[in-house]
């Protein structure tokens, strides 16, 4: 059951604010949906993925103890602006920024009450650091005619990354929900805790903006065809596959039966690939120039005189391997590349076996 209001030992002026909140709860709680449907939407049409996205509205029990210790400075009960909150949590510190210019986009700012609390500590401090912006729906975005006073509303948003949120819990609960005055020595320890956690933040910014341009570096090589500069990854790998290098071996091979190609991802193969010695996009690229014209004649004989109508893309790529494996060590080198590629069993012994003796009849090993 809830209080009666004088239970809160409250004044007049901050029991009628109080008032005001439970008979505008309703407006509150609309808000709070359409703050966090609109954020949620901002967010997916830029493509931006967060840590955490929530919106709540201030507890009674909450509000009765922010007038307590200072009441007097609300005239009215629209004077409090976090009774809605938003909360958006980024991965890197470099996205917050980015989520700022979306919520000043998309909400009206109250600049003079907004606050970025990562300016105002001092250059050898360390502490609470996040976005704090004031905001209301603009009359263009949303109106409601069952709360006309919705748009004169303002609401808090606070922006920060992981990092800084788990500050921002560990000082509250060990600072300001404890209700004594945390000593000096445990300040210092929280405040070195900050300093490590606010390293660890840019760190994660840093190495996130070294590989994107490792990842463009590598691009750019691979399509330059400088294969031999690229290590053989899961990246670099997708890279050369999105230019299609076994395309003329699949066309080849499935004119065979004037099969259809059906499109299948060639990444299962970087293990096994790795498995044969291949170190970089070079030794691929090697292994391709010359390896295909066997390879072909490896499908040539696996398919010819059956009906098959459909191939997968991966079948050259497959081929090609094999008939690398087979030169590298023979019918063993062909069963480890099976059971690195499908998994180790007692038939690819006998299926490494039967290819091999294909590829004797192809061409000398």
């Amino acid at each position: 059951m809830a209080k009666e209001i004088h239970e809160y030992g409250l004044d007049l002026h901050c029991s009628m604010i109080l008032q005001e909140y439970r008979e505008n709860l309703p407006m509150y709680n609309r808000l709070r949906q359409i703050v966090l449907k609109q954020l949620e939407g901002c967010l997916k049409r830029s493509h931006l993925v967060v840590s955490g996205l929530e919106a709540r509205v201030k507890q009674e029990e909450s509000l009765a103890g922010k007038l307590e210790l200072k009441g007097q400075k609300y005239k009215t009960i629209d004077d409090i602006t976090d009774i809605v909150g938003a909360r958006i949590i980024t991965f890197y510190n470099d996205e917050v920024d980015k989520i700022s210019a979306l919520v000043d986009s998309l909400f009206e700012v109250d600049w003079d009450n907004s606050v970025d609390k990562r300016k105002l500590l001092a250059i050898d401090t360390f502490g609470y650091m996040s976005l704090h912006y004031i905001c209301r729906i603009p009359k263009s975005l949303y109106t409601d005619e069952e709360f006309p006073g919705l748009n004169d509303c303002w609401f808090e948003i606070q922006m920060r990354t992981a990092l800084q949120h788990v500050w921002a819990n560990m000082n509250h609960d060990t600072g300001y929900k404890s209700g004594f005055e945390v000593p000096p020595e445990y300040i210092r320890t929280l405040s070195r805790l900050a300093g490590i956690l606010e390293l660890a933040d840019d760190e994660f910014s840093r190495i996130r903006k070294e590989l994107t341009d490792y990842r463009r570096k590598v691009e750019e090589l691979v399509k330059d065809g400088s294969f031999e500069a690229v290590s053989l990854n899961a990246d670099t790998l997708r890279s050369y596959l999105a230019l299609d290098p076994f395309a003329q071996l699949n066309a080849k091979i499935a004119s065979i039966n004037q099969a259809e190609i059906q499109p299948l991802s060639g990444m299962p193969y970087l293990e096994p690939m790795r498995k044969l010695g291949l170190k970089t996009l070079g030794d691929v690229e090697n292994m391709r120039k010359h390896c295909s014209e066997k390879a072909f004649q490896l499908a040539l004989h696996q398919i010819s005189g059956t009906d098959l109508d459909i191939i997968a893309s991966t079948l050259g790529l497959q081929n090609v391997c094999i008939v690398y494996a087979a030169q590298q060590d023979g019918v063993k080198g062909i069963e480890r590349f099976l059971d690195c590629l499908n998994g180790t069993s007692k038939y690819n012994a006998d299926t490494a076996q039967r290819i091999f003796e294909r590829l004797i009849k192809i061409h000398d090993m």
